[in-house]
C-alpha cells in the first residue's frame, strides 16, 4: 500500500483550517433545508451558551442509546448519542443515595455504559466480557449502586469504540453535606474529539505507517538550525540516533488534527461553546478529558487558575496557568473572571489543533484566541529515563535487563538465588530482595525487572533507568513561561484512605512497537496475558514503568490508586494515572472490592491495540 508523506498537501489552506475548526453548528445541520440550516449557523453561538447538554437528576434514569446524524467537518456521518444527545445528558447525583439508570440499546450492535471513577459492585461495572456480557441490540439493562463519594465523573461506552463517536457523558456527584468548595456558577468543560473516518480503517493505516498522521517530521530546515545552535557534530550524532532507533523525536500522539476536530461541550472551535458569568463571580469549571485519542493542555489566557480537584477528589487548592490532561482524567478549578471575555483554550499535547470556547458575560462575546505553542521534539531524558539509557535493541535482551523465570507477564520476575524474591503468582512483578532492611518496601522500587516477555517482536525499546520525578509537567510545557501543574504539585485533602503501607509490589511495564503499532503490558496484548491477582483486603504497591515513547493514561476500574513518590510518601487519590515516557510511577491500592476488573490505557486505540488486562481481586 503506497502511503503518502502528506495525505491532505493537496488540500487548500483554508480548507485545512475549516477541517480543524469545524462547522460553526456542527452536528446540527445534516438534513435540514438550506433556510434551516442558515438560521441555525446565524444562532450557533447562542445556541452554544451556556450548558453543554441536557441535565438529569434524581435516583431514577432512562438512558436510551441510539444512532444519531452528526456533521462536524462539512461531512455527514453518524455517531452514537444517549436520548438525542452529544455529549450524553449529565447526570446529577447525590452522595449516599441509591441510584436505578436504565439503559436501552437501539443500535444494531452490542452496546455498554461504564461509570468512569464510580467506585461500585463489580456486575454494575459495564465492561462487557469482564464485568458484563454487554446489552445486546433491542435489550435493557438495569444499573443499580448506591453512590459512595462525590466530585466530578463521566461515562461512557465500553463498546466497539462508541466512546469515539459520540457516546460520553458527565456526572457530577454533590458532597451529602453539600459542596465544600464555594462558587457562585459551575460549568462543566467536556473535552472530547471526532473523526471522520472508520476507526477500524484508522488503526489500519496506523499499522501500515505508524506515523502516518505525523506531518511534522524532522526536515532539513531543522538539521541546520540544530547544527546553528548546536554544533555540525551534535546535529549529525542526534540524527543518527533517532534513525539507529527508527523513531521519531516528533511523535507525541498517534492522531492529529490531520484526521481529527477537537470538541468542547460537543461543539467545534467555531462553534464556539460559552459560559456565560457576571463579572466578580467565583466560577467552578469541571473539566473532564472524554476524548478517545487527545492529551489536552487547557488554560484561560488573562485568568488564574486555582485547581481544587482531581478526578473527583478534592486538593489543597493550588493556583496555576495551565495544567495537561489525558483521556479519562478530571481536573475542578475556580477562576474569578473581571472582564467581559476568556478563551478557554485546550490544545493538543502535539500541537495540530486545539478546541476552544468563551466565558463571557453574555452570548456572542469572543476573546483572542491563542496560537498554538510551537512544537517541542521529544528530549533524551524522554526517550531513556536516566544516565544509563536503557536498552533499545529492538528485540534482543539489553544491558542491565534483569530476565524472569516467567515467560508471561504477571509473574515473579528477577534474579531467582535473591532472598525474600516474591513470586507470587500471576500478579505482576514479584516483590523485591529486600529482607535485610527494617522497612523494605519503604520506598518503591527503583530497579527495572524487565518480564522476559518484553524481549520479542511487539516491544521496541526498554528503559533500564526510568525517571521517578513527579514534577515534570512534560515535554512541550517544559519552561514555557507558565505556570503549569504538575503530579508533585497534587494533595489530597485528608491523606490516604488506608495507613497501612504496602505488603507487596506488583510491577508492569507499558510497552509497544510503534513501527508495527502495537500495544501491550509486559509484551503481552491481553488475548495473550493471564489476570493481575489480588488478594481481598491487601494493601500492596503497584508500579507502573513506561518503556515507550508516548504519555499513557492508566485507569485502573473499580480501586482508588493513591500516587506515591519516588521516597514513598502520600500524594494524591486519583483513577486514571498518567505516565510520562520513560517514567516510573507507583501508587498504592487497598484490594477492598471483590470481583473481576479492567485495568487499560485510556487512549483507545492502546486500549483496542492490547494495552489492557483483567483484574480479578478474591
Amino acid at each position: 500500500m503506497n502511503i503518502p508523506s502528506n495525505p491532505y498537501a493537496s488540500v487548500p489552506p483554508h480548507a485545512r483550517r475549516r477541517f480543524v475548526q469545524g462547522l460553526a453548528a456542527g452536528g446540527l445541520l445534516l438534513g435540514l433545508s438550506p433556510y434551516t440550516a442558515s438560521s441555525l449557523l446565524r444562532g450557533a453561538q447562542a445556541a452554544n451558551a451556556g450548558r453543554a447538554a441536557p441535565e438529569l437528576s434524581g435516583t431514577e434514569f432512562q438512558l436510551e442509546v441510539a444512532e444519531l446524524p452528526v456533521n462536524y467537518t462539512g461531512t455527514p456521518r453518524l455517531g452514537v448519542a444517549i436520548n438525542g444527545s452529544i455529549p450524553a445528558p449529565t447526570l446529577r447525583w447525590r452522595e449516599g443515595e441509591e441510584v436505578t439508570i436504565r439503559v436501552t440499546n437501539r443500535l444494531r450492535e452490542d452496546t455498554s455504559i461504564h461509570w468512569h471513577g464510580i467506585i461500585l459492585p463489580y456486575q454494575m461495572d459495564g465492561v462487557p466480557g469482564i464485568s458484563f456480557a454487554g446489552i445486546p441490540p433491542g435489550a435493557t439493562f438495569t444499573y443499580r449502586f448506591k453512590v459512595e463519594q462525590s466530585g466530578t465523573y463521566w461515562y461512557h461506552s465500553h463498546s466497539n469504540m462508541q466512546e469515539a463517536v459520540g457516546m460520553y457523558g458527565a456526572i457530577i456527584v454533590e458532597p451529602r453535606g453539600g459542596e465544600r468548595i464555594r462558587a457562585d456558577r459551575d460549568h462543566v468543560v467536556l473535552l472530547s474529539d471526532w473523526t471522520d473516518e472508520d476507526l477500524m480503517q484508522v488503526m489500519h493505516k496506523l499499522k501500515v505507517h505508524s506515523a502516518y498522521y505525523n506531518h511534522h517530521q524532522p526536515t532539513v530546515v531543522d538539521f541546520f538550525r540544530d547544527a546553528s545552535n548546536e554544533g555540525l557534530k551534535a546535529a549529525m550524532d542526534k540524527r543518527r540516533m533517532w534513525n539507529e532507533m527508527r523513531m521519531s523525536p516528533t511523535d507525541l500522539g498517534d492522531l492529529s488534527a490531520a484526521t481529527l476536530t477537537y470538541l468542547m461541550n460537543g461543539s467545534t472551535p467555531a462553534g464556539n461553546w460559552t459560559g456565560l458569568f457576571r463579572p466578580g463571580e467565583r466560577v467552578r469549571l469541571r473539566f473532564i478529558n472524554g476524548s478517545a485519542h487527545t492529551f489536552y493542555d487547557v488554560r484561560i489566557p488573562g485568568l488564574k487558575l486555582t485547581i481544587v480537584q482531581t478526578d473527583g477528589v478534592d486538593v489543597e487548592p493550588v493556583t496555576v496557568d495551565e495544567f495537561r490532561f489525558g483521556p479519562g482524567e478530571t481536573y475542578d478549578a475556580i477562576v474569578q473572571p473581571r472582564d467581559e471575555a476568556y478563551t478557554v483554550y485546550a490544545q493538543s499535547m502535539e500541537r495540530t489543533g486545539y478546541a476552544r470556547g468563551t466565558l463571557a458575560t453574555r452570548a456572542g462575546l469572543q476573546a483572542q484566541v491563542p496560537a498554538l505553542d510551537p512544537r517541542v521534539w521529544l528530549s533524551m531524558s524522554d526517550m531513556m529515563g536516566g544516565m544509563d539509557h536503557g536498552s533499545m535493541d529492538h528485540g534482543a535482551a539489553g544491558h542491565g535487563a534483569v530476565t524472569g523465570e516467567e515467560g508471561h507477564a504477571g509473574m515473579g520476575h528477577g534474579n531467582s538465588a535473591m532472598p525474600g524474591m516474591d513470586h507470587a503468582g500471576h500478579d505482576g512483578h514479584g516483590g523485591h530482595a529486600m529482607s535485610a532492611m527494617a522497612n523494605p518496601l519503604a520506598r518503591p522500587s527503583a530497579l527495572a525487572r524487565h518480564a522476559r516477555t518484553e524481549y520479542g517482536p511487539s516491544t521496541d525499546m526498554r528503559v533500564d533507568t526510568a525517571r521517578t520525578n513527579l514534577d515534570d509537567p512534560g515535554v512541550g510545557l517544559r519552561d514555557n513561561g507558565r505556570r503549569v501543574l504538575t503530579l508533585a504539585d497534587l494533595r489530597t485533602l485528608g491523606g490516604p484512605l488506608d495507613p497501612r503501607g504496602p505488603e507487596r509490589e506488583i510491577e508492569l511495564h507499558l510497552t509497544g512497537h510503534m513501527e508495527r503499532y502495537t500495544w501491550s503490558l509486559d509484551g503481552l496484548a491481553f488475548g495473550q496475558s493471564t489476570p493481575v491477582r489480588m488478594n481481598f483486603g491487601e494493601r500492596l504497591r503497584v508500579i507502573l514503568h513506561n518503556d515507550t515513547m508516548m504519555t499513557h493514561p492508566m485507569h485502573l476500574h473499580g480501586l482508588w490508586s493513591e500516587l506515591e513518590d519516588a521516597e514513598g510518601r502520600f500524594v494524591a487519590r486519583k483513577h486514571t494515572v498518567p505516565v510520562q515516557p520513560a517514567q516510573r510511577v507507583s501508587f498504592l491500592v487497598t484490594a477492598d472490592a471483590m470481583g473481576r476488573w479492567a485495568w487499560h490505557c485510556h487512549l483507545m486505540l492502546h486500549m483496542h491495540a492490547g494495552m489492557f488486562r483483567e483484574v480479578v481481586v478474591a
